[in-house]
């Protein structure tokens, strides 16, 4: 015996009756599946089309970016207070320090906007469109180091091998090109002592047609899609049509999902060889885009660049985005280090949030901008007059959101005078429970809810059965956080 999967359910379905009235009655999408799902899984309707998200990796110091902290530098070469710390768990790299002096910011803050958001000098460029963006100071997760957390922001779990965030949106609702991949991943080109590891866009149990497709800075966008010497047009697709008869061959013998996927795929490549080329290239983009991105997003493969090129693949359809940019793990050499991360990446953000507005396209495209944790309010090593370093800190840490129908100019959630906890209204510290929705408090859970809601997903049933368990994105856990929405 054999599990019938939907799609192989959907493939027979289509052959009778049924699948005609099926088929006049589902938008026409990239996949018959894909539009059932989407039929299926929406319970209202969808304020986001897209979502683009800025994956900041190795934790962004919230204390030097956007929760301003006056209290932290009055008290900066002080202990930190038990009372603060509260027992909570360290990392070995600074849980055996003797002393954990309190390291205030060295960076100037001030107010902008009608909404009076905190914004760091660091950050001149965001700066300017913070009226349009909603910050969350209360962010939380249980991991405190960053292969687990990074892996539980990209896929609900903290163990490898689960279906990330993108796979997830793509496999309840498809691409609206079929000329391009649901799901297309950006990393800056940058050296770095922190890879990222593939599967954090991987499909891990779902059908591998959902994997992000990772798009790369050199001549050819995509590996292996062009076609090699020798080989014309015609003939290559000679050779998928002979492929294909014979996986279909294949199919009606295994009757395996994954048989159909690779029929798909190589389909896919075939018609992404005319629409990558097209998507990637900025050369008829105005003179005026490409200031607004600033210099670096004439050259392929920068943060700047990679932002301009999502906003392209957002107007082409392309369901979910996901930019990497590491280099944020900041144990020592702070000051200067996080000055040329934000150097790299304000503009970028910003021209960004601005180019999408300017078309009509915030409205419906959800922008995240965030890490996998924060830093800590204490010096890890030697604190000195002009350096420090943080330690990794997951209790409270700050992303944001834009677009899609989340409030604009607020900022929701508050940490303590040292950034280190939680707080609610009356200024006490919170335990937060993923368990236990807390308002005021926003887990990684509740932040993948909030996201899947916008989308018109209810993550309660987005769901994939496999090995006899039902699995989701948001585990038996997730609370919509009701007071960001529109």
């Amino acid at each position: 015996m054999f599990e019938i999967t939907r799609r192989h359910f959907l493939s027979k379905l289509s052959t009778g009756i049924g699948g005609a009235a099926l088929a006049s009655m589902l938008p026409q999408r990239a996949s018959g599946a894909n539009a059932l799902a989407e039929k299926l899984l929406r319970d209202h309707a969808p304020k986001a089309k897209r979502v683009i998200y800025l994956f900041m990796s190795g934790g962004p110091s919230h204390m030097d970016l956007f929760d301003y902290k006056p209290k932290l530098n009055e008290l900066n070469g002080q202990q930190l207070p038990d009372s603060v710390r509260n027992g909570q768990r360290l990392t070995g790299m600074s849980g055996n320090q003797a002393v954990l002096p309190l390291a205030g910011s060295q960076f100037k803050f001030a107010q902008y906007g009608k909404s009076g958001a905190w914004v760091s000098e660091l950050l001149p460029h965001t700066a300017k469109v913070v009226d349009d963006l909603c910050f969350v100071k209360s962010l939380w997760t249980e991991a405190i180091n960053h292969d687990p957390a990074m892996t539980f922001f990209q896929t609900g779990s903290q163990i490898a091998g689960r279906p990330s965030l993108g796979s997830w949106v793509t496999y309840g609702l498809g691409s609206e090109n079929e000329n391009l991949p649901g799901f297309v991943v950006l990393v800056t080109k940058k050296p770095t002592d922190q890879p990222l590891a593939a599967r954090l866009w991987g499909t891990g149990f779902l059908d591998s047609r959902y994997q992000g497709v990772r798009f790369s800075s050199g001549k050819d966008a995509v590996f292996y899609l062009s076609n090699p010497d020798g080989v014309c047009q015609s003939g290559r697709r000679a050779l998928l049509d002979k492929l294909s008869a014979l996986n279909k061959m294949d199919f009606q013998n295994e009757i395996d999902p994954e048989i159909e996927t690779r029929i798909a795929q190589y389909e896919m490549a075939y018609r992404m060889q005319t629409s990558v080329p097209e998507v990637t290239d900025i050369s008829g983009e105005p003179q005026s885009i490409k200031d607004l991105y600033g210099p670096d997003a004439q050259n392929p493969g920068t943060f700047a660049a990679n932002c301009l090129l999502a906003r392209r693949l957002a107007e082409k359809g392309v369901r979910f985005i996901q930019l990497y940019h590491p280099g944020w793990d900041q144990h020592d050499n702070l000051p200067s280090a996080i000055r040329k991360q934000t150097q790299e990446t304000d503009q970028g953000c910003a021209a960004l949030i601005a180019d999408l507005k300017q078309r009509g396209m915030l409205e419906d495209t959800l922008v995240v901008w965030g890490g996998e944790f924060g830093r800590t309010a204490y010096s890890q090593g030697t604190l000195t007059k002009d350096n420090y370093g943080r330690d990794h800190h997951p209790r409270c840490f700050t992303a944001w959101m834009a677009g899609g129908g989340i409030k604009p100019g607020m900022t929701y959630g508050a940490t303590d005078d040292y950034g280190y906890n939680i707080v609610g209204a009356d200024g006490q510290a919170i335990n937060p429970s993923k368990d236990k929705y807390i308002p005021g408090t926003v887990h990684v859970h509740d932040f993948h809810a909030t996201i899947l809601n916008q989308l018109g997903i209810d993550h309660t049933r987005l769901s994939h059965t496999f090995q006899g368990r039902r699995f989701r994105l948001t585990d038996v856990h997730g609370h919509i956080v009701k007071e960001l929405l529109l």
